[in-house]
Formats: C-alpha cells, sequence, structure tokens
C-alpha cells in the first residue's frame, strides 16, 4: 500500500512543474502558486476549477487575477489531472462513459475542457 501512494505522489510530482520565474510574481502569487501545488498534490483539478478553489470566498480567497496568474505560472499535465478526478469519481461511484465525461466539464463539477474529460474518462477504463 506504502508503495503504490508513493508511486501516486511520485506521478503527481513529476506532473507540476513551475513556468515562470518566482521574481517575475508578486508576493500573493507566489502564495497561491504554493497553493495550488497543494491542491495538485491531491490531484483532479481542471485549470478553471484549481483558479476558482483558489478565488472562492469558501476557498483560498486569492484575488483572481492573482490565481490565474499562479495557476498560469506552473506546468502542469491537465489530462493526468482529469485521469486522476475520473478515478476518484469511479471509485466512488458507478459511471456511464457520457455521464463522467459530463461531470469532469460541469461547471458544478471539475470544469475540464471537453477534451481533457474525454481524455481522462477514457485513461480511467470508463469509456
Amino acid at each position: 500500500m506504502k508503495t503504490i501512494a508513493c508511486s501516486i505522489i511520485l506521478t503527481l510530482l513529476m506532473s507540476i512543474t513551475s513556468v515562470a520565474p518566482a521574481q517575475s510574481l508578486t508576493l500573493q502569487q507566489q502564495n497561491a502558486v504554493r497553493a495550488a501545488e497543494g491542491y495538485l498534490m491531491m490531484g483532479g483539478f481542471s485549470r478553471d476549477g484549481l483558479i476558482a478553489q483558489l478565488s472562492s470566498p469558501y476557498g483560498d480567497q486569492f484575488d483572481e487575477a492573482d490565481a490565474r496568474a499562479a495557476v498560469d505560472s506552473l506546468s502542469v499535465d491537465w489530462d493526468r489531472q482529469a485521469a486522476l478526478a475520473a478515478e476518484r469519481y469511479i471509485a466512488m461511484m458507478g459511471f456511464s462513459c457520457r455521464g463522467l465525461v459530463d461531470q469532469l466539464m460541469s461547471v458544478n463539477g471539475e470544469r475540464f475542457t471537453r477534451a481533457q474529460a474525454e481524455n481522462g474518462a477514457r485513461a480511467a477504463g470508463a469509456c
């Protein structure tokens, strides 16, 4: 079990790299980067979903522009994030291919693009 958990964490770490040098980001944006990296370590966040979480009054409460700059400063494999979200949904309950894609794309769900949602559902074995 520890081996599987370590493998998942390593995969997540390898899928997140910073693109923008820290000096080009404000302190708030750097803090938002740290928060974003924490969320991405949990896996299953879309770009838009991550920005929404960082800027939500019920989340981290960063200014939306700072959240966007932070997320855009990272190089993230969004298809891998969609696959992780899809795997998490399938582990919780049964989904049809179309239902899972719709959930991954929903503004009330994960907010992935159609292509990312379809790739994620396929990678998770739902399609």
